[in-house]
């Protein structure tokens, strides 16, 4: 299938995580080479640059599903504030109402579009697991963990700004604990009342984003489960924006989990053939 340039895009922001978004539902590029086009268009200064690629598609039981890609190409499963973007941008778009449901790997999302700020309804978390003992450059560290649709590992931290999220962020990452998925690594401050700063490692990205929408959840629920917090949850990102974690907690047994934050608007544009030569 020949790629007819240029191709329409919109660039999006949640919380400051960026995404580059693309109408798919009449398909121009195979799966198997969207991986490819994903690496090259998210590499920041000689393509559009970005976290992740959306591209949404027709979906026959429900709005729409999407396709999303980490920025070095990878798939992922779920992606918090890709999906408030998607939501957002499937309803200026015509493609979906206020309320809409949509097909993710992770599973079937529900979202409402409210002005500038989108709801979602997350898949029930699995795999809670607290106070386990993992070793991070010879020493036992406390590591909290549980998948809010993609792994996330959680530690909290006494003075958040010197958090080693790089340095530790890489470790945990891979580390044989978390294999053979890897996880994203979440660096937690506590804060006045029912609220939290959370820096996060993201796997995919392979660094620290300005915000991540399920780690904001993973840390919510799992501060929730400590006794440290009572939904529902702010939590501050590194981009120093807010997002609200509305949950329910009976013992372990977390439902009712919603996210709800800003998606934004950065502009619009036309792919030319050079922005996918990776250089990578």
């Amino acid at each position: 299938m020949a790629i007819q340039f240029p191709i329409p895009f919109t660039k999006m922001s949640g919380t400051g995580n960026d995404f580059i978004l693309i109408d798919h539902r009449t398909p121009f590029l195979p799966k198997e080479e969207m991986p490819a086009f994903a690496k090259a268009v998210c590499e920041r200064r000689f393509s559009v640059g970005a976290d992740g690629l959306i591209f949404l598609e027709k979906s026959a039981t429900a709005d729409f599903r999407w396709q999303f890609l980490n920025g070095d190409g990878s798939w992922a499963e779920m992606c918090g504030n890709g999906a408030r973007c998607a939501a957002r941008f499937a309803h200026a778009k015509g493609i979906a109402p206020a309320q809409m449901r949509f097909e993710t790997v992770a599973g079937l999302i529900e979202a409402e579009v409210v002005d500038h700020s989108v709801k979602l309804k997350m898949t029930p978390p699995v795999g809670l697991r607290l106070d386990e003992r993992v070793e991070i450059n010879g020493q036992e560290q406390v590591v909290h963990s549980l998948n809010t649709g993609v792994p996330h590992a959680v530690l909290f931290m006494a003075e958040i700004d010197k958090a080693p999220v790089l340095e530790w962020g890489r470790i945990v990452r891979f580390h044989e604990h978390f294999q053979p998925a890897g996880t994203n690594v979440n660096f937690v401050g506590r804060k006045a009342g029912n609220a939290l700063l959370v820096r996060t490692y993201e796997r995919g990205v392979e660094g620290e984003t300005m915000a991540c929408g399920t780690g904001a959840v993973a840390s919510a629920i799992i501060a929730g489960a400590l006794g440290y917090v009572q939904a529902p949850v702010q939590v501050t990102t590194s981009g120093g924006e807010q997002l609200v974690i509305h949950y329910r907690l009976e013992g372990r047994e977390v439902s009712e989990v919603y996210l709800e934050g800003p998606a934004s608007f950065i502009y619009e544009g036309m792919l030319h053939s050079e922005a996918i030569r990776s250089r990578r």
